[in-house]
């Protein structure tokens, strides 16, 4: 955990030099952000992770060129929470986003509260240029839209997930829709204005991200590439469902062409990286929001237990890489385990101009570990809660235990030798220390914890919170 302010760096020339790193952009300019995240795709669904039936080039160039972390994980096992941890560089669960929010456009509560910066803030305080595409899902009241959260742009849509032909976009605007469901039809918009969208929507998105980087190609930017795929409503254009006539499974079929129109808009965005002269001084990070939730969209999680939702190893642990060719050897992989909070204090640590920091971040900068300049792995804990089961999970940091607190249960695995999370290690006497440890560390934590903030997205509580707001409307 790491609490930043102010920051002034300058280029280390030795480490270039050490890894053989060819330099062909100006030294003294801040590098490029982008953050590629998808949505419900399972562990073992791109290539760098052994997928075998859904070719992934374009997003396995990212870990080929850079880095692969094998323990990479999320701060919560659902998109929203996910997102707000993501997003701000912090536990969510610190400020009350602890579940997904429901759309209500009338509501200024639900979702990422005023009190946090997002990235987007922090950058533009560097005088970065800043766009988010595709899925928000941290509010969509008018005061917690992506325009007055730090990005200058942005194209896409507010709530938890869309459908992806355009013809099924009949709701003019947000406002219009009748809850979750009618906001998967709403219009694509343009900061904050529907437009007449005719592509799929993955292409659409992917199209505006290549924009955005063309245009600001000479200019230090931050672009955050939210992809809605592979969620659900699984639907794709016969461009991408013909390259997968060998599976004879038509949902996984699906799933694998949503998959493969992303790695080509990846591919496309990697391109245009190279054509603007750009390429050796962008970070970019590859992520999946939380695990494949595999009866839903016939994701794999592969040996990891269960999926979205969970938070065994398949709920939070994902497909995580990052490419940085002036920083960062190729092929490297990295099996400390890292988190999605590491990304914003990685960023910041990164940006040799001054950024404004408000608030206390709960990464670390990965780049030492990842370029072998620190000797031992950082003495951390990571930490999760669900607070509606009343469970909460610490990881070690630099061991391989994982405990895991219920109600009715207690929980303790070894993930290194037992990723699948088979063996139940808590009542073994030879692992008191590390038990005792981090159920310490777990009761330490959850003091710093809020309640939610809001109700979310499960049918009781979202007719609950319908029936107060119609209470509370004239």
């Amino acid at each position: 955990m790491i609490k930043i302010k102010y920051y002034f760096f300058s280029v280390i020339l030795i480490m270039a030099s050490k890894f053989g790193i060819t330099q062909t952009e100006p030294l003294s300019k801040n590098p490029n952000i982008i953050i590629i995240l998808t949505d419900d795709q399972g562990y073992n669904d791109v290539g760098f992770n052994g997928c075998e039936d859904i070719p992934t080039p374009n997003i396995d160039r990212i870990a080929k060129e850079g880095v692969k972390f094998t323990n990479g994980y999320v701060t919560y096992a659902v998109c929203g929470p996910s997102r707000a941890g993501l997003m701000t560089g912090r536990y969510q669960d610190q400020f009350g986003f602890s579940r997904n929010p429901i759309f209500s456009p009338q509501d200024p509560e639900m979702g990422l509260p005023l009190s946090e910066q997002t990235l987007a803030d922090i950058v533009k305080s560097a005088g970065y240029k800043t766009m988010g595409v595709g899925k928000w899902h941290l509010g969509a009241h008018a005061g917690l839209h992506p325009n007055v959260r730090g990005f200058d742009e942005f194209f896409g849509f507010l709530g938890g997930g869309h459908r992806y032909f355009p013809e099924e976009w009949t709701i003019e605007h947000e406002s219009e829709a009748k809850g979750e469901g009618g906001s998967y039809r709403t219009k694509i918009q343009r900061n904050g204005k529907p437009v007449e969208e005719r592509e799929y929507l993955t292409d659409a998105l992917s199209r505006e991200a290549v924009s955005f980087v063309k245009q600001n190609a000479g200019h230090p930017f931050f672009l955050y590439l939210a992809y809605n795929a592979p969620h659900t409503p699984l639907q794709a254009t016969e461009k991408y469902l013909s390259r997968f006539h060998h599976i004879a499974d038509k949902k996984r079929r699906t799933y694998a062409a949503m998959v493969s129109a992303v790695d080509d808009g990846v591919g496309l965005l990697l391109q245009q990286l190279e054509k603007s002269g750009i390429s050796n001084n962008t970070i970019v990070f590859f992520l999946s929001d939380n695990g494949g939730p595999e009866q839903d969209n016939a994701s794999d999680n592969g040996v990891l237990r269960a999926g979205k939702s969970s938070f065994y190893e398949g709920g939070i642990h994902v497909p995580f890489a990052m490419r940085w060719p002036d920083k960062i050897k190729a092929g490297q992989v990295c099996e400390t385990p890292v988190i999605s909070l590491d990304i914003a204090a990685t960023i910041v640590a990164n940006i040799r101009d001054r950024v404004t920091v408000k608030n206390e971040l709960h990464g670390i900068d990965v780049m030492p570990i990842v370029n072998g300049t620190v000797k031992n792995t950082p003495k951390r804990t990571l930490f999760w809660r669900r607070y509606d089961t009343q469970e909460h999970i610490a990881r070690q940091g630099n061991g391989p235990f994982k405990v895991l607190l219920k109600t009715n249960k207690k929980e303790l695995y070894n993930v290194n030798e037992d990723i699948s999370e088979t063996r139940n290690l808590f009542e073994e006497n030879q692992h008191k220390t590390v038990r005792e440890f981090l159920v310490k560390e777990l009761e330490e934590w959850k003091m710093k914890l809020k309640e939610p903030a809001f109700l979310g997205l499960v049918k009781e509580q979202m007719d609950e919170y319908w029936k107060q707001r119609n209470k509370r409307t004239p």
